[in-house]
């Protein structure tokens, strides 16, 4: 009598399932995004003075 037909049992386990699948595609997407921090960002700061072809011009020397 406690089951009428209907699949009741079943019916709650396919939700805790569907729920946990959810649950675990969440996760997943959130790791990947870097919400957990699983992901470093590295920034280069490679600062190099651009080499010129032309020479420069000599400073004038005014003399008093």
């Amino acid at each position: 009598m406690a089951n009428n037909g209907d699949g009741g049992g079943s019916t709650g386990i396919v939700a805790v399932l569907v729920i946990f699948i959810i649950v675990v595609v969440l996760a997943v997407l959130a790791w990947r995004g870097g919400l957990f921090g699983g992901r470093t960002t590295k920034v280069n700061v490679n600062v190099a003075v651009p080499q010129s072809s032309q020479p420069k011009p000599a400073a004038s020397q005014s003399s008093p």
